[in-house]
């Protein structure tokens, strides 16, 4: 641990500006929106219509923020909190933002026609890269719930270099048994369907003592997203086969994710056994492991303080370059190795330096790693540092440990 040093910062501030834990728990909070230029599209792709909700345009060579939200949800209900919340949206103004919902789900849906077939989650993935297209990306950064993070892990392996980084949420990479496919049966003849969903969503423990948000989903799954199609998208992720992918040197020609992944799960989250799992199929030197504490199966809707933290040290990991980003509220320590950080042209740049700006794209390595000793305490806190980029210096190498 030589060449440590420990930055404390100990101001706090609250999760939102005017906006308390009861405001996130309203039912109108998750279909509300802070902006009004967000630019509706429906994309013709080899597997039918996408509907995406898009932020802003391409920013030179920046990628995009592309979301893919969970069963039951939609990108509103999945993602609204999150994006709202101000802090990420001191990161969102760097990037262009693209959410994708599923075939059918988005808001005023029409239903399916009788005898219509869902594409398959491998479908679901091959759907995305007419969406890359259409808008002109080079490649994306992708935060994916439940679900969608499956779907993003998919079109990552297909699709490897189109994507530059993952962060995925409550991921399961496991198909379900003959045993798990008969209690789902049999939960859907004596539950109606958003009980069914809310069981994946949410823990037994939130079900029972978060009853304000979880029944503010239920009512939301209910009213919001189109039934019979909602209907279609359970089932098919119900017929998900395994994520094939391994750890590097553990099977002959292991499938791995080739980008930096960050994969977070809630300490209290259905989804744990399955992020555990996942967690040691991938490769240590390009994966973090976050488990946040008090929080349970949505923590980008409870908990949006801590993963927009987790979310900046990530793309810091990766060597982009946001001012303040490198602060933690108290007591939480931050420990950093000594960084090497080059100024160097961008390896997908025909010409020229990266371009001075608030946030510039530095030179990294896919080895860098990002590991979280525990999760990152959840209160908003002042921004207050930031790292520049040095000339002539080496290769991006630095690890992060949060302890809290």
């Amino acid at each position: 641990m030589a060449g440590l040093q420990e930055l404390r910062f100990p101001e706090e501030k609250p999760l939102l500006r005017g906006q308390d834990v009861t405001e996130l728990e309203n039912p109108d909070t998750f279909l509300s929106t802070v902006d009004t230029d967000w630019k509706e599209h429906d994309i013709e792709t080899p597997y039918g219509l996408l509907h995406v909700v898009i932020r802003g345009s391409p920013k030179g060579n920046r990628p995009a923020i592309f979301t893919y939200h969970d069963v039951g949800l939609n990108h509103k209900l999945c993602f609204n909190t999150f994006f709202n919340f101000e802090d990420m949206q001191e990161i969102t103004k760097h990037f262009v933002v693209c959410h994708v919902d599923a075939p059918g789900q988005q808001v005023g849906a029409s239903q399916f026609p009788q005898g219509y077939q869902f594409p398959s989650m491998e479908q679901l993935a091959a759907m995305l890269p007419s969406v890359v297209q259409h808008f002109g990306f080079k490649y994306i950064i992708g935060i994916g719930v439940g679900a969608g993070a499956y779907v993003l892990a998919k079109f990552a392996l297909i699709f490897p270099d189109l994507v530059e980084g993952l962060v995925l949420m409550n991921i399961d990479p496991n198909g379900k048994g003959w045993i798990d496919w008969a209690a789902t049966k049999l939960s859907g003849l004596t539950s109606t369907l958003p009980d069914t969903v809310l069981s994946h969503l949410f823990s037994q423990e939130e079900l029972v003592n978060n009853t304000e948000l979880v029944q503010s989903y239920r009512q939301q799954i209910g009213n919001v997203v189109n039934q019979a199609n909602l209907q279609l998208f359970w089932n098919m992720y119900n017929s998900r086969r395994d994520l094939d992918i391994n750890r590097p040197g553990t099977v002959p020609n292991a499938k791995t994710l080739r980008c930096p992944v960050m994969l977070v799960v809630g300490d209290n989250a259905p989804a744990e056994d399955g992020v555990v799992e996942c967690n040691s199929k991938m490769d240590p030197t390009s994966t973090t492991f976050l488990k946040m504490a008090d929080s349970g199966g949505l923590p980008q809707v409870t908990q949006p303080g801590k993963l927009t933290e987790a979310f900046k040290y990530f793309l810091q990991g990766m060597g982009y370059n946001l001012h303040c980003v490198l602060c933690l509220p108290a007591p939480a320590t931050l420990a950093l190795s000594s960084l090497s950080v080059a100024y160097l042209k961008d390896r997908r740049l025909s010409g020229g330096a990266v371009p001075s700006a608030s946030m510039t794209r530095l030179a990294r390595s896919r080895t860098a790693s990002l590991t979280s000793a525990s999760s990152v305490d959840g209160s908003r806190p002042q921004p207050c540092t930031h790292l520049e980029s040095s000339e002539g210096l080496g290769q991006v190498n630095h690890t992060m440990e949060v302890s809290c």
